[in-house]
């Protein structure tokens, strides 16, 4: 009785393994079950343990302190930034806070605008504190300079960007960068996103979460390496197509929250604690609506540091380190700052800022960086690449009546000493079809202000 009872428990084990097998087998082969695949896992950590790192602390000096060397950016999940919420399921990236199929189109439909696709996180109190918001734009091969400009300004920054087809996911992996390893872009500058209609953003290419590393110490290496896995057709296509400057000037000042704007392109750096000068002199100002404050530009020599006040400045130009901006390449750009006046009171005059004189010889082809509230004319969009788009918003400034004050001691640069170059066809192509918009557009002024006090409208012909 014994040896059967044992055979029986024997038989026994045998058929519940033999069932458990055949359990396990169907439900592996279950449609009801949906396995998770394993490497969605690992982004999420890496990112969560990327934007927990020890942040940079805060400088005004022109160069950033050294952090520690960066990880690999990942921004293919959406847990990538802290404030990112659950209504992401309806975007196509998890940097930028924006619905692709929406935002809005220029008067012809050639580039789709996106409003905040990355506030930044202090943007909306630096906006109440200041009364001046620095408004500038860039594509993403110029981003970079947004690090020093960031640390020299302590206010609001409106930051237009531009990108096509497969550098919306670039300009993703290098302000997801940018905002990690400098605490002053993440908090003080909100971005807005352009794209051209006819190269909208692609599908993100899976080698980006591979390659290249990125190190905090070396920001303009780190967008290089990013440079590289541009498309070689992207690349082509960018330097044949005209770069629409204006309708991404529009795009950042009417981002700004302030009273005043401080208008600049992304590789003009403002010098230190300008933006805390500024505020205290616009509050005080007596002219409230037509005036246009100038800021003087000048051009370094990449091998000097960046100036540390006026007086520093004007002795690399005695040097010949520094010298107005678009001096050698084309003279009229700037002339009508009159830099001899300004220099002349080095070592003379207060800390504060201040006016240091009007402008009294403008002409048409001034192009200063200057300081207003936005209701001055908009930056007009028919002219897109080269030539005519800062000139012409400038000369209607004038036509319409705005005198232009330049302001002392503060400064901004521009790095590298640049020489006359000659122009590649591409460009003179575009400067030509601006040209052809400018007759247009020099009536229209004429025909909305009832002035033109240049002469450029020729005398019309009569009949003997």
């Amino acid at each position: 009785i014994g040896c059967r009872l044992w055979n029986l428990s024997i038989v026994s084990v045998l058929i519940l393994t033999f069932s458990n097998i055949l359990l396990t087998v169907r439900l592996l082969h279950s449609t009801d079950c949906t396995r998770q695949p394993a490497p969605q896992v690992q982004p999420v950590r890496l990112q969560q343990q990327q934007f927990q790192e020890t942040r940079i602390s805060e400088a005004t000096q022109s160069a950033p302190p050294s952090p520690p060397p960066c990880r690999p950016v990942n921004i293919s999940t959406s847990s990538a930034t802290k404030s990112h919420s659950s209504n992401s399921a309806t975007t196509n990236t998890s940097i930028f806070h924006i619905d692709l199929r929406l935002g809005r189109w220029d008067s012809r439909h050639l580039y789709k605008f996106f409003d905040f696709a990355l506030p930044g996180e202090r943007y909306a109190e630096l906006s109440e504190k200041y009364s001046v918001c620095l408004a500038t734009q860039s594509s993403l091969e110029k981003l970079q300079s947004l690090v020093q400009v960031a640390h020299h300004w302590t206010g609001p920054i409106s930051a237009a960007v531009f990108a096509a087809g497969d550098e919306y996911h670039l300009l993703q992996l290098y302000i997801a960068f940018l905002r990690r390893c400098f605490p002053v872009v993440r908090d003080r500058v909100s971005f807005h996103l352009a794209y051209p209609k006819e190269r909208p953003p692609t599908h993100f290419r899976s080698e980006f979460l591979m390659k290249p590393k990125l190190d905090c110490r070396r920001p303009e290496a780190a967008l290089s390496g990013l440079m590289r896995l541009r498309k070689p057709e992207t690349g082509k296509w960018r330097i044949k197509s005209a770069y629409p400057q204006n309708h991404l000037r529009n795009l950042a000042r009417r981002n700004c929250q302030s009273s005043y704007v401080f208008l600049t392109d992304v590789d003009i750096i403002p010098s230190a604690r300008l933006a805390d000068g500024l505020d205290v002199f616009l509050k005080n100002a007596k002219c409230k609506s037509m005036c246009a404050y100038v800021i003087p530009t000048y051009e370094l020599d990449e091998r000097v540091h960046f100036p540390r006040n006026k007086s520093d400045l004007i002795r690399l130009a005695k040097k010949g380190l520094a010298r107005p901006f678009h001096h050698r390449v084309f003279i009229y750009n700037q002339f009508a700052t009159n830099f001899s006046r300004w220099q002349s009171t080095a070592g003379n005059e207060v800390d504060a800022v201040h006016i240091s004189h009007n402008v009294t010889n403008f002409e048409f082809l001034y192009e200063p960086f200057y300081v207003a509230p936005d209701t001055v004319p908009a930056h007009d969009e028919r002219f897109i690449g080269y030539g005519y788009t800062r000139n012409t918003q400038v000369y209607e400034m004038f036509v319409a009546g705005y005198q232009f004050q330049v302001l002392s001691p503060i400064f901004t640069c521009h790095w590298g000493l640049q020489n006359k170059k000659g122009r590649p066809s591409w460009r003179e192509r575009q400067n030509s079809m601006n040209r052809r918009h400018f007759e247009t557009f020099k009536s229209e002024v004429f025909a909305r202000y009832r002035k033109d006090p240049l002469k450029m409208l020729s005398p019309k012909k009569t009949g003997a």
